[in-house]
């Protein structure tokens, strides 16, 4: 059985990301799913003068190591003022000093949620452009507007929406 990580770009404790991240994941079939909070993975903000000082934390090493181990990615990610939330470009930075590649061309379904109308489209634009220098194998995109409105009782209720997901994560079983 193949084995899946699924988790949110935020540390939100009622994250929307890791909600769709969570419902993605549970769609995909014949895996083994362990849905990861960045939460339980605390990081000192990232600086060169830090990690001269200390190396680098076992919480990256530790996040790192579920990538690795995995064949697969389910990723949301949040959206703070166009760009990846800080705890994720904190672990992004911390886990990038053990292994440049650290996504590990592992098949990877991208997403993000938002209230608002654009469902996270600049953060989804950044990572499409960032993550394949850093080994990152994206096989599906997916985009969530009105988060509110179009998400309810765990899942997509918009019947588009949830049709272009489940594309979406067809693509990524396949790769698997």
């Amino acid at each position: 059985m193949k084995k899946i990580i699924a988790f949110a770009g935020s540390n939100s404790k009622a994250s929307m990301n890791k909600q769709l991240a969570s419902y993605a994941a549970s769609l995909v079939n014949n895996t083994e799913v362990t849905v990861l909070d960045l939460n339980d993975f605390d990081l000192p903000l990232y600086g060169i003068d830090h990690e001269k000082k200390h190396g680098i934390p076992d919480s990256a090493h530790q996040f790192l190591n579920y990538i690795k181990d995995s064949d697969g990615i389910v990723m949301s990610l949040a959206e703070h003022n166009g760009a990846y939330t800080t705890v994720f470009k904190n672990m992004f930075d911390w886990m990038s000093r053990i292994d440049q590649k650290l996504w590990s061309d592992k098949p990877m379904l991208l997403m993000a949620a938002s209230p608002g109308g654009r469902g996270g489209a600049t953060v989804l634009e950044i990572a499409q452009g960032r993550f394949p220098y850093m080994g990152g194998n994206i096989v599906g995109i997916f985009s969530l507007p009105t988060f509110g409105s179009n998400f309810q009782d765990g899942k997509i209720t918009n019947p588009e929406l949830s049709a272009t997901l489940l594309e979406e994560v067809k693509q990524f079983e396949e790769s698997l």
